[in-house]
This record gives structure tokens, sequence and C-alpha cells, in this order.
């Protein structure tokens, strides 16, 4: 991947992502999703998403899962358990697939927002993060991502909206996916970056970290 490319574009994004998008309520076309009840994830307890189907036994190429959301095919797959930190933040970046889409008519208003595609290819990344600190930090596990296509994605574009991204309580956690819409599927790999710890104070407490996966 073009790291020179990679570097310009996070100074960007982060350049948003500190001051005001990642910890406020998005305010762009894709709050249509207002219509649509956000999951409240807790430790521990697995809350389906209401924009896809569940799947979470899906661990084969080829696999299917089907529900009143749509349907939906893996491509990909990858367990990763990689951990990485980022000042007081702890994430483990737990598993990544691809998978093929096909959204029920009822949900077309929602991923009409990102996409006017009837179906798509999108990457999903699982996590788990965790704050160490007694302190309500500011985070998001994926502020930017690339994929080996030089496909480039931010924390807008996600369509899970587990709200992962924002404030984490003291010694809190979360637990969650956040995905992307693809306009090319068959990718080997990708490198996501981290947003900055941010503490209420605005300080940054530790800068983003990036790291790579391959399927």
């Amino acid at each position: 991947m073009n790291r020179l490319m990679i570097g310009a574009l996070l100074l960007t994004a982060f350049g948003a992502l500190n001051t005001q998008p990642a910890y406020e309520e998005e305010t762009t076309a894709k709050e249509k999703t207002e219509e649509i009840e956000r999951p409240l994830i807790k430790k521990d307890v697995y809350v389906p998403n209401p924009q896809l189907p569940d799947d979470i036994k899906l661990n084969q190429i080829g696999q299917s899962a089907s529900d009143e959301k749509g349907d939906l095919t893996l491509k990909s797959y990858k367990k990763v358990n990689e951990m990485l930190n980022v000042g007081p933040i702890e994430i483990k970046v737990k598993e990544m697939k691809v998978m093929h889409v096909t959204p029920d008519y009822s949900m077309i208003d929602f991923f009409h927002g990102y996409t006017h595609d009837e179906d798509f290819d999108i990457v999903k990344v699982n996590v788990d993060i965790k704050n160490n600190s007694d302190k309500k930090i500011k985070f998001s596990p994926v502020a930017f991502l690339e994929t080996d296509g030089g496909e480039h994605l931010t924390w807008e574009d996600d369509i899970y909206l587990e709200e992962l991204t924002g404030e984490i309580e003291g010694n809190g956690s979360k637990s969650g996916n956040i995905g992307f819409i693809l306009s090319e599927g068959n990718i080997k790999g990708i490198s996501l970056m981290t947003s900055d710890a941010v503490d209420e104070e605005e300080e940054v407490l530790a800068k983003g970290k990036s790291v790579e996966f391959s399927f």
C-alpha cells in the first residue's frame, strides 16, 4: 500500500476527527437512520445488528445467512485476535469478513444513504475496546481504512452504527462491529488506523496507530 498516500489522507481525516466528528451526532444524509433503532452494546451481550442479517455463525467461505433484513454470503474470513494499544485504550481486533449483501426491499432507503446499488460487498471488522483509565476517553477504533485495492474509507462511511466511535467511560468497554461498503470486494487485505485517544479537555493522550491485516 502507498504509505505516503495513507499518511496524507490520515492527516486530513484526523483533522476532522479530533475537532468534531466522532464525538457528536452525524448531521449528514446518513442521518435518515433515525428511523432504525441502534443497538445497545453491552459487555458479553450479543445484540444483532438492525441493518444487516446475523453473520455470527459464518466462518466458511460460501456460507450464507438470511432473515427479514436480506441475504448475505461470506466471501473472505480471517480470525485475527490481535491486540493494539493507544494510550489508555486497549483494542482487540477479533475477526474480519468480506460479505456480499443483498438487502431486503425494506432496507433500501437506509442503504441508499451509502450506495444506489441493489447488492454490494462489505468489509466488516469485529472489535473489543477497553478504557484502562478512570476518565472518559474519546476514541474511534477505525478512523480510516484502506483496502489493498486502494479504496479509502473513513468512520463516516460505517454502516453498522453500533456506537463504537465516541466516548468510553472510565474503566468501561465496548464490543461490536464496524463495516464499510466496498466498490471492489475481491480484496486480500486492509490497513486501518485508529483515531487519537482524547480526554474530555480535548488533550491528545496518545496518537492513533495503524495496523495491516491480510485474509
